[in-house]
């Protein structure tokens, strides 16, 4: 019996980058649009990389087929 070929999740390859190490790099929410009303200080935390929970980065890499 053939078995389903495996696809990686599209849409999620397309927001995340997975580090030489496996770690998961993530955008932070609300950082895209409306930012007029956020002051600077906010702003500029959004800016900072986000590194994904482990119990994320797993899952993410679940979907990708990292492991």
């Amino acid at each position: 019996m053939k078995t389903g070929k495996f696809k990686p999740n599209k849409g999620l390859l397309k927001r995340i980058k997975v580090t030489a190490k496996g770690k998961v790099k993530v955008r932070k929410p609300g950082s895209g649009h409306l930012l007029s009303h956020k002051t600077g200080n906010r702003r500029r935390k959004l800016r900072r990389p986000l590194t994904a929970a482990p119990c994320e980065a797993r899952r993410c890499a679940r979907m990708l087929g990292l492991r």
